[in-house]
């Protein structure tokens, strides 16, 4: 298996164009994931929720991009109602998603799982502590969570599909901010702290 690509736009500086869906989304030469990759991570992330006792009635999908998560909820979970969101105009109307910025918007309802792939990296660091603050406002359940550090810049990604326009930070930066809203299961997938759900010892990262 060779280095891993990496997701998602540009570090606010460049827009989440149709140029740049093209290439990190669209395209099959250039694309970092399709519909088979994340249809692996998706029943993954679920299988994992279910085994804890989690149930999955609502989602809340933070920079969906192409839907390739909404997609395989509908075909799969087709009882889940998922909400997306993205702050890019052209993925929201070619797409289907509400236009939000996550480090300004927070909604009164609460998701069984929000799932937050390839954004993070693309933030500031104020911004960025915002946006996880809101996600856990939003979060009842668990958190899928995907953001590269500067770590997997160097040592893992495959920079020729990786979008490197990022915050090359390291991975203690965003431990920091999750730390006081969400308990670490490992495998990107974090619970919501004061949750219902108890966790044996090596279960937690």
């Amino acid at each position: 298996m060779g280095p891993r690509p990496v997701i998602e736009g540009p570090a606010m500086s460049v827009a989440f164009d149709a140029s740049y869906f093209r290439r990190f989304y669209e395209s099959r030469r250039s694309r970092v994931y399709g519909g088979e990759q994340i249809g692996e991570l998706a029943r993954g992330v679920t299988g994992f929720v279910h085994w804890f006792g989690g149930e999955i009635e609502g989602v809340l999908d933070v920079g969906a991009g192409t839907g390739l998560w909404g997609e395989w909820f509908r075909a799969h979970m087709p009882h889940v109602k998922v909400r997306s969101l993205d702050v890019s105009e052209y993925a929201c109307a070619k797409y289907g998603h509400e236009r939000r910025d996550i480090t300004a918007w927070r909604a009164r309802a609460r998701y069984d799982l929000v799932i937050c792939q390839g954004v993070l990296p693309y933030l500031a660091d104020r911004p960025c502590a915002q946006a996880i603050a809101n996600m856990a406002g939003m979060c009842r359940g668990f958190l899928y969570l995907e953001a590269i550090t500067s770590r997997d810049l160097s040592d893992v990604c495959d920079r020729g599909r990786t979008d490197t326009r990022v915050f090359a930070r390291p991975a203690s930066f965003y431990r920091r901010l999750l730390a006081p809203h969400f308990e670490p299961l490992g495998c990107g997938l974090h619970h919501v702290r004061g949750g219902d759900k108890l966790f044996y010892d090596l279960e937690r990262a």
